[in-house]
């Protein structure tokens, strides 16, 4: 009898230990974390760059096995490509709500952000977005971060530069005509006025074009010092070959999506000279910049780019506010995440203003030499 009961004993500890085991099994909670950005098309590369940085940054988080709400999760990336197009944009934002994303990382560009964002505000879930026009946290939603300094800042710096230190006087513009390229461009235009210095001329183009030997030839007409243009790498490289050679001395300037690998590459000899603005601080004086530099490689097998340190600060700030918050209920860590005041890779303090901006968003200006991308100066950001 005292051997069954034994044997009764042992079988019903089993039992509840695979109980016990089950139950924790059952309890990793997914929770989908929505990620959109171009990843086909001529903007495929930066789509990339910027999907790099946010697996890094789940794959950071859950090897730490974070509790929220007594269970154990594991953050999912939901993906869509976006295409860098508008109205695909926003119908790849419902879909995401509609799969039940707890947040939103994403999307890139600024014309793509900005409509989607009434859809992820609508359904009151948080979006910590790359995009850089200056429209997207004027919106009034509550919903809307930022991973980069607005364009107001890097237009303005760019702008007040390129007359001050590097001389220029009579600045020929471009823009896209996207609300990224054109929105940089016009915070460029103001600032270089206001610093003394002379719009000879203002043209556009748009995102997909590649022969600008009309536009070029208007604008040698007006002999600028400068040709400033508002837009990505896919444009600008073809845009200073065909500067060199229709013998226009002046040199091509943009903001961050002309530097870039890429553009270094398509461009060839034709790029040097060119100057480009990056918001932030250089790599190498990045907080947190070494480390994150040997953790990519070791994972990617390739050098980090430009987005990918602002898209692991942007990701790691919404997993901190869940943390903190012990839930992943939008409407729970939404206050907190407008509360973030953390250590990053790319600043010492990532926090926010009262519309989603950076507070802490330092500018860096830098100059192709020799085929490569080189510091020039960087302004304000800590």
């Amino acid at each position: 009898m005292q051997h069954t009961m034994k044997k009764l004993a042992s079988a019903t500890l089993v039992a509840a230990m695979s109980l016990a085991g089950a139950a924790h099994a059952q309890q990793v909670e997914d929770v989908k974390i929505g990620f959109a950005g171009p990843m086909t098309g001529a903007q495929a590369h930066y789509g990339k760059d910027f999907e790099n940085g946010i697996t890094l940054a789940v794959e950071d988080m859950n090897a730490t096995k974070p509790v929220i709400g007594g269970k154990p999760v594991r953050f999912v990336l939901d993906v869509a490509d976006d295409q860098a197009d508008p109205r695909t944009g926003t119908t790849v934002a419902q879909k995401l709500v509609d799969d039940n994303i707890k947040g939103m990382l994403g999307h890139f560009n600024s014309g793509t952000t900005i409509p989607a964002s009434r859809i992820y505000a609508n359904a009151g879930i948080p979006q910590i977005s790359m995009a850089t026009a200056p429209e997207y946290t004027q919106q009034g939603f509550k919903t809307t971060f930022r991973m980069m300094t607005s364009d107001t800042q890097q237009g303005s710096v760019a702008g007040t530069f390129a007359v001050k230190k590097l001389g220029m006087k009579k600045i020929a513009i471009v823009d896209d005509r996207t609300a990224y390229g054109q929105g940089l461009a016009d915070q460029f235009e103001k600032a270089a006025k206001a610093a003394g210095g002379t719009i000879v001329d203002r043209e556009f183009t748009n995102d997909k074009a590649v022969d600008f030997k009309a536009i070029l030839t208007k604008l040698k007409s007006q002999s600028p010092d400068l040709i400033y243009y508002g837009g990505a790498d896919s444009q600008a490289a073809p845009m200073v070959k065909q500067m060199k050679t229709l013998g226009i001395k002046a040199p091509l300037m943009g903001g961050e999506m002309v530097h870039t690998p890429t553009f270094l590459q398509v461009a060839g000899d034709s790029a040097n000279g060119t100057v480009a603005s990056l918001a932030g601080l250089p790599l190498e004086e990045m907080p947190g910049g070494k480390d994150y530099v040997e953790k990519y490689k070791k994972r990617f097998g390739e050098d980090v780019q430009t987005y990918s340190p602002y898209a692991y600060d942007g990701a790691m700030a919404m997993f901190d506010a869940m943390k903190k918050a012990n839930s992943t209920d939008p409407a729970k860590y939404l206050p907190v995440l407008a509360k973030t005041s953390m250590p990053a890779v790319t600043t010492k303090d990532l926090s926010y203003d009262s519309k989603g901006d950076l507070k802490n968003g330092g500018i860096t200006l830098y100059k192709v030499v020799d085929g490569k991308w080189t510091t020039l100066e960087s302004v304000g950001g800590k």
